[in-house]
């Protein structure tokens, strides 16, 4: 025996008690309210009614205990609990044991455990916009009356009528348009902190929640999951880069330094007898499609052993991953599930869409290299942490 547990012990035998009590009075009585401990009349042997359902109290609270113990003891035993078992799952369990086992010819030393995940799609919703293109969009708005030309002008027009027909059709010219206008003329410090207030108050059209709410929770333990393996995490998106920095740590537990992402030309500057950094309506980086091995390599000057996406802007980061020797890992996410959160493809039949594009040729190519593809429906129990 390991130790003494009297209080535990004396609960239990209460309980036991109270039940054997119960159950050797006539069944009759006790349903149709004549039994005296319902109808509150029972005293025997100096015990009365309220020391019954004190001890019924006790009772019950001890089983609440057990139940709450028992099952963070299961969550603690299975770390990637909303992740449905099966062959993707095992898949990642399997990597992470053969790669952080000395004794395995696909050990890893933990200096090279590099793990690189897109944003948008992957660690959390892409639609019905991406969520920098919503904040683009307030943005435009409360900066409007100071631009009355806006009113008349591509593609500031269309946001500020809410024509999203037109805004698609101004294509990528117009949305660089509208993240220069929104995204420059100010410092870092003072733009880092539009970005943080806009995270404060601004909420997801269909969940009606905050964005850094909508995490989702299969990835979040993924990412807790290969920290506690002694992986690195980075996130490498297509998004602004000083636009995701301000909350990644936060949602994600991912600092701002292992953020890699597009960003626009910034220069030094004194101003008000302060250096600052002012950003500039000028492209200096896209970090999608080919542009995230080229960011990679730049920032990090390692190649990742593992690679997360979810769409065709994620597929030369998972080539450049795969062709790496050793153990290796590509996974995309694929959102097919309506219900809980969105379906599109056009890959399988699903609908296309202008975010997160994921072709059948991106699906053929997963199928061709041994890539895991996610299917949100059937190898994820739960999306997001609000979910019961």
């Amino acid at each position: 025996m390991v130790g003494e547990t009297p209080n535990i012990d004396r609960i239990a035998n209460d309980g036991a008690l109270f039940m054997a009590y119960c159950a050797e009075q006539r069944r009759a009585a006790f349903f149709i309210g004549m039994h005296p401990l319902r109808a509150g009349m029972f005293v025997s042997g100096g015990v009365t009614m309220r020391s019954h359902l004190r001890t019924l109290l006790a009772f019950v609270l001890a089983l609440t205990t057990c139940l709450a113990i028992a099952t963070r003891a299961l969550a603690e035993a299975d770390p990637l609990a909303s992740w449905n078992d099966g062959a993707t799952k095992q898949a990642i369990v399997d990597f992470v044991q053969k790669t952080t086992d000395k004794s395995s010819p696909d050990f890893v030393p933990a200096a090279e455990r590099i793990v690189t995940f897109d944003n948008d799609g992957t660690l959390w919703p892409s639609h019905p916009m991406y969520t920098q293109l919503a904040f683009a969009l307030d943005r435009i708005k409360a900066l409007a009356p100071q631009h009355p030309e806006w009113k008349t002008q591509q593609p500031f027009k269309a946001v500020l009528d809410n024509d999203l027909q037109a805004l698609a059709a101004a294509g990528e010219k117009g949305l660089i348009e509208l993240i220069m206008a929104s995204h420059a003329g100010m410092s870092t410090a003072e733009f880092e902190k539009i970005v943080t207030d806009w995270f404060k108050t601004a909420k997801h059209p269909r969940f009606k929640r905050p964005y850094t709410e909508l995490a989702y929770q299969p990835m979040l333990e993924l990412l807790e999951y290969l920290r506690a393996n002694g992986f690195k995490t980075y996130i490498v998106s297509g998004g602004g880069i000083e636009f995701m920095r301000p909350i990644t740590e936060a949602v994600y537990g991912v600092p701002p330094e292992q953020v890699i992402g597009s960003s626009i030309e910034t220069k030094y500057e004194n101003k008000d007898g302060k250096p600052v950094l002012m950003r500039l309506p000028k492209v200096h980086f896209i970090d999608d499609k080919a542009g995230k091995p080229v960011g990679i390599n730049e920032y990090i000057g390692r190649r990742p052993v593992a690679a997360f996406g979810n769409s065709d802007g994620d597929r030369q980061m998972l080539e450049w991953t795969g062709a790496g020797d050793g153990a290796r890992l590509m996974m995309l996410v694929f959102h097919d599930d309506a219900k809980r959160e969105y379906a599109y493809g056009p890959a399988n039949g699903l609908p296309d869409t202008h975010f997160g594009t994921f072709t059948q040729s991106l699906m053929d190519e997963a199928k061709k290299n041994g890539w895991v593809v996610v299917s949100m429906k059937d190898d994820w129990r739960r999306i997001f942490a609000f979910e019961p």
